[in-house]
């Protein structure tokens, strides 16, 4: 193989694994007016979750339904919708589950207090178990005397 034929393949290897990096993230280029702007798209995509890959942010799903959304975010960035606005937007096509924080109401009060709930009882459930072996400790050992 002569040099140049060489260089030519090596650099078609090259472009090759760039361009399939540029698949692999998933993220499409999108041009934003300052750095400002972009970082707040940035943290919106980390915050909203893909409803199609479930336990993924908008930031890390290659799904066409998350590019999708991630389209319509900077779109909606660009009309100069406030971070709020996105939020509810999504929330009413989706709803609370692209959320990855959702907001505490009757509906999510469960995801809120239940595993403070359950961790209080195992804390109860453990204190009790602790006291009932104290008190019955002296009765079942041989040879010791209760002086009450």
């Amino acid at each position: 193989m002569t040099p140049l034929r060489l260089m030519a393949s090596m650099g078609l290897a090259v472009l090759l694994a760039l361009g399939s990096l540029a698949v692999h993230a998933g993220l499409e280029p999108l041009e934003f007016d300052d750095q400002a702007q972009q970082a707040r798209y940035q943290s919106l995509l980390r915050e909203l979750r893909c409803t199609v890959c479930q336990n993924e942010s908008l930031a890390e799903s290659k799904a066409e339904l998350a590019r999708d959304m991630r389209l319509r975010i900077h779109r909606m960035m660009r009309e100069g919708a406030s971070d709020a606005e996105i939020k509810d937007f999504l929330v009413s096509r989706y709803g609370d589950f692209v959320l990855y924080r959702p907001p505490f109401q009757r509906n999510t009060w469960i995801l809120w207090v239940g595993p403070g709930a359950i961790l209080l009882a195992g804390a109860i459930a453990f204190a009790l178990l602790l006291r009932r072996r104290a008190r019955a400790l002296p009765a079942d050992l041989p040879g010791i005397e209760d002086d009450r």
